[in-house]
């Protein structure tokens, strides 16, 4: 399998600690004092990166969904309070606040990139912002031309596959590599917000494993530490949550987001889990005092005296295992004692004739 050097200090590849990306989205809400707690709480959760989103209103939606005045959260219903376009323009962030997050990042010590939505954004993210890989968004899998644009500045691709069957991820992954590149990271991924745990199918992550010669990660919106963590079993190599300090915030996914506990669990868990994976040789990693304190070792039943012949009766099976070894009985029964041996001794090959 390929593994792909997704930042200076990070290989990825199935089973591997996971890379934790804290996807803060639109959950600054524009307001870059609530982003840069939102960093700094990402850092201290443990996460790899803290993700943005780029974005404006003329990159995001057509005229005529600006008319409509509504969007996903709204369940398709017109609003009056406020526009669409005013939330657009207000929830962006603009190319200097994304230069001034960045700058912050490196003093806190995380990574830190957006999704870009346009060629626009892809130039600004790859020649101003420096960002260590591109993050595709679900959206944007069967957006072949930007797929090709986006592959061509020769840096890791990380594609998210909600919304898509397989013949379109097939067709999304063969456009980046005819364009050049194989530094491909593929997540699994349910565009639903929050989906339900049967419409999860974490085992998908099994499929693209074993169809793709690419690490697999998993792009989460369910509730809670659990399917994220489930993932990770699965051997998926990039976890990315949306991430909150409050989920009752106006805004888009604040409430399908991690919590800063819920995030540290997960970064934790996610680390003990690769850990606790391990390799698939089986290896015994007791020492042999520990052996010694849980085996058995074969013990005399009675007292028997010197020149007696043991038969399987005069014989039992007791801690501590630094004796004879009950599978070594073949070689005990049928022997003469050479010394005396008390009731509930163990016995040793020593004792034996």
């Amino acid at each position: 399998m390929n593994s792909v050097k997704l930042t200076s200090n990070k290989n990825l590849y199935n089973f591997c600690s996971p890379y934790i990306i804290a996807e803060l989205g639109s959950n600054h809400n524009g307001d870059m004092n609530l982003a840069r707690n939102l960093i700094i709480s990402a850092k201290k959760a443990g996460a790899d990166c803290v993700k943005f989103q780029s974005w404006t209103k003329d990159t995001i939606f057509a005229k005529e969904k600006y008319q409509d005045n509504c969007f996903l959260g709204d369940d398709y219903r017109q609003r009056d309070d406020y526009t669409l376009e005013s939330i657009v323009e207000e929830y962006s962030i603009s190319e200097s606040q994304l230069l001034e997050m960045k700058t912050f990042c490196d003093e806190v010590g995380i990574e830190c990139t957006s999704t870009p939505f346009s060629r626009q954004e892809v130039d600004f993210l790859v020649n101003k912002l420096h960002t260590p890989f591109i993050k595709i968004a679900s959206m944007d899998l069967n957006n072949t031309p930007f797929l090709r644009y986006i592959a061509s500045q020769n840096l890791p691709v990380i594609l998210s596959t909600g919304l898509s069957s397989l013949a379109e991820i097939d067709t999304a992954i063969k456009t980046i590599e005819q364009s050049g590149n194989s530094q491909i990271v593929i997540l699994h991924c349910v565009s639903l917000y929050p989906p339900e745990d049967t419409q999860v199918n974490l085992n998908n992550i099994d499929t693209l494993q074993a169809i793709y010669d690419y690490p697999v990660g998993f792009s989460d919106h369910t509730l809670g530490t659990c399917i994220p963590l489930a993932a990770v079993a699965k051997g998926a190599c990039l976890i990315e949550k949306h991430f909150t300090l409050d989920r009752n915030l106006p805004g888009w996914d604040h409430k399908v987001s991690a919590t800063v506990e819920e995030l540290a669990c997960i970064t934790e868990g996610s680390k003990r889990i690769a850990d606790a994976l391990g390799s698939k040789s089986i290896k015994v990693p007791e020492d042999d005092v520990r052996k010694h304190e849980f085996r058995r070792s074969i013990v005399v039943t009675k007292n028997i005296s010197a020149g007696a012949k043991i038969s399987e009766s005069d014989i039992d099976f007791k801690r501590p295992g630094n004796g004879i070894s009950p599978d070594e009985i073949k070689y005990v029964i049928g022997r003469t004692l050479a010394v005396n041996k008390s009731e509930d001794e163990v016995l040793k090959f020593d004792d034996l004739v």
